[in-house]
């Protein structure tokens, strides 16, 4: 998994120090705090975090489910973590799409075990697709499937699990397209989906069906992106 970067808000310093602790202990980055919803919600657009742990009671008139609410309407992703658990406030989180619920007081694993389920989650609901043209249809294709493109020319090679497409397009312009943090170029010819390798070489990277090159100044990055995920 990746080494998640990870925004606090919460009201209390001391609470703050002791999640950055944790955090650090089971290989996240917390990369800032807030204890208000205006300063929060201007930090988390500054810093793009991968995630957000949410404490509900904050400084200030508005409490973390308006927070919540807030960031529901950009698609940010969080996690509550709050020692609130009454009715009236559980009522109000309903309405709101966390990732999870951490109840406080929490331990580490337990906020390392909900921090990566709520990413597994997060990640396998967003479904990218690449739409490309190949021999005069459209075709919507599940990135997940993509196990690499290679460059032909001015075209390029998109080779899924089950297909083989040829478009016109260079492979810098179809790269771009993807979306995600799983494909690397491997070569100045192939760009690779990292969950598709199954072994790294001297010089060659396995597939399920296929050996690919990979370059002496690639190979490094591509075995650190691989411990990564």
């Amino acid at each position: 998994m990746k080494s998640l970067n990870i925004f606090i808000v919460e009201d209390e310093p001391l609470i703050v120090s002791t999640i950055e602790v944790a955090l650090r202990k089971q290989g996240f980055f917390a990369v800032g705090d807030a204890e208000d919803y205006t300063t929060a919600l201007r930090d988390i657009e500054l810093l793009k975090p991968d995630l957000t742990l949410l404490d509900i009671q904050l400084s200030g008139d508005k409490d973390g489910v308006d927070l919540a609410t807030e960031l529901d309407k950009k698609n940010i992703p969080y996690l509550f973590l709050s020692s609130q658990t009454d009715p009236n406030t559980i009522e109000r989180v309903k309405h709101t799409n966390p990732l999870g619920y951490i109840v406080k007081p929490f331990t580490e694993t337990s906020l390392r075990t909900n921090i990566e389920l709520a990413w597994h989650n997060y990640n396998e609901s967003k479904q990218h697709f690449l739409t490309i043209k190949h021999e005069g249809r459209l075709h919507r294709i599940n990135q997940n499937s993509i196990q690499y493109l290679k460059a032909f020319d001015n075209y390029c090679y998109v080779i899924t699990n089950t297909e083989t497409y040829l478009v016109p397009h260079t492979l810098k312009h179809i790269s771009e397209q993807l979306q995600g943090y799983n494909f690397i170029k491997t070569h100045r010819s192939y760009v690779v989906n990292l969950k598709h390798i199954l072994s790294v070489d001297k010089n060659t990277i396995s597939l399920s069906n296929e050996s690919i090159p990979v370059s002496a100044s690639q190979k490094s990055l591509v075995v650190s992106r691989l411990k990564s995920i």
